[in-house]
């Protein structure tokens, strides 16, 4: 049976399509410094992550309805397709589904949490969408998406979640102002990013790739020293 699974076609494409989000989840799970989050969590907000993809594509089919009216004006439904029909509809119901789960939480006694925790449900999001990507186009998608979309949600959970647990923390010193502001920014950010990374890569001229893999390369770079800084400087909430 083990060995049918292996050589099914299927089992690989959905094989390729989740390995890259279940590695940089353990990544960030085990540079969690001060104490890891319950596994129940974890996997709690992986799933929701992948809810979030199926409400996103009801929200985003709205969308479109409601943005066909600029559809004579390329440059304005471009904007408004990927600012905000998408990367509103993806980021904001990761987010909405992230504090659903763990605002209350006992758990989220660390600042560091909230990059855990976004990036988990970033991940999920990740994952149900390159298995449905992969499963459509294939297996050099898989290998596509493995370096840029994967790694890009990721990228997108940490400027949410570094924000996210400012949020907590501000929460529990009763500055309200203050915990409102950063969970505003928790959204704002990763929607801004996400939809100039789309915006970017769908402009379709081959001149402009090399901008497109200049900023793929900076976003991850700097995603990946923030993981690094809010982990060393994490501290209990």
């Amino acid at each position: 049976m083990f060995f049918y699974l292996l050589s099914n076609p299927m089992t690989m494409l959905i094989a390729a399509a989740a390995v890259p989000a279940v590695l940089l989840l353990v990544y960030v799970y085990k540079i969690d410094r001060l104490e890891h989050e319950p596994p129940g969590l974890i996997i709690g907000l992986v799933l929701l992550g992948m809810l979030a993809t199926i409400i996103a594509l009801v929200l985003e089919t709205a969308g479109v309805r409601f943005i066909s009216a600029y559809s004579g004006d390329a440059f304005a439904y471009r904007l408004l397709f990927y600012y905000i029909v998408v990367a509103c509809s993806e980021e904001g119901a990761k987010y909405l589904l992230m504090r659903f789960k763990t605002w209350n939480s006992s758990a989220f006694n660390c600042q560091f949490d909230g990059v855990v925790y976004a990036v988990s449900v970033s991940l999920g999001f990740a994952l149900l969408e390159n298995i449905m990507y992969v499963l459509q186009y294939g297996m050099a998608t898989a290998v596509v998406r493995a370096f840029t979309a994967v790694p890009g949600h990721a990228c997108f959970g940490v400027f949410m979640g570094a924000w996210y647990g400012h949020a907590k923390r501000f929460s529990s010193y009763g500055r309200r102002g203050a915990a409102t502001l950063c969970r505003v920014m928790a959204f704002v950010l990763p929607m801004f990013v996400h939809g100039s990374y789309d915006y970017i890569a769908t402009m379709g001229n081959n001149d402009l790739t090399l901008l497109f893999l200049v900023f793929v390369i900076v976003l991850f770079v700097i995603a990946f020293f923030m993981v690094r800084k809010l982990s060393k400087t994490d501290r209990y909430i």
